[in-house]
């Protein structure tokens, strides 16, 4: 079984600015550098021809690529104990086509629908007891954070295993999207960059 989820990478410049974020929030466990990604759809375990099955229909996704700006933080769920920050994303359109047409693709490959409705961020830290007036001083502090925007050149489907630091995350597929670079240039070996780790 392999545990996967659908994602966009973040360059090195937005993680920085991510980064910064890391505030003094009794009870936040931080994300670290290279866990920070925006999800797409988060998949779960699945077996190994789940896997194959995946890889193939993501591969048949058509999009543009398409410049996304982060902006805004927040917390979840908006009412009562707050348990997730977040890291805000300018609304998109070209972003919540590419979303829909991934789930499109997941459902069609075997998945259940998802049921929440996509709601676009990066998670910050988890939280977990932390005093609700502390959480609101870090969102006037953030509130007006704005990373500078990028290009969304591709989206990638990772897989996620746990270590005793936590979860490591590696991109077992990646999909360039029209106007985006190609990644087979950074690929020697097709039948590797669609092998499953573990």
């Amino acid at each position: 079984m392999i545990r996967l989820f659908v994602a966009i990478a973040l360059p090195e410049h937005v993680v920085d600015a991510l980064l910064e974020l890391s505030d003094s929030v009794p009870g936040a466990r931080w994300v670290n550098y290279d866990q920070l990604h925006l999800t797409l759809r988060f998949i779960g375990e699945i077996d190994r021809a789940g896997f194959e099955d995946v890889v193939q229909a993501l591969g048949e996704v058509e999009a543009d690529a398409f410049e996304l700006a982060l902006a805004g933080v927040g917390h979840y769920p908006p009412r009562g104990a707050p348990r997730v920050l977040w890291a805000g994303v300018r609304p998109n359109p070209v972003l919540s086509l590419l979303q829909s047409r991934v789930e499109n693709a997941l459902v069609r490959a075997g998945l259940a629908p998802e049921p929440r409705n996509f709601s676009a961020h990066v998670t910050l830290a988890r939280l977990h007891h932390a005093p609700i007036e502390r959480v609101q001083a870090f969102l006037t502090r953030h509130g007006l954070f704005a990373a500078p925007p990028f290009q969304v050149e591709a989206f990638h489907l990772y897989s996620s295993r746990l270590a005793r630091d936590g979860s490591v995350y590696s991109i077992e597929a990646s999909y360039p999207l029209r106007g985006g670079y190609d990644f087979e240039l950074d690929w020697d070996d097709e039948d590797e960059r669609q092998s499953p780790v573990g």
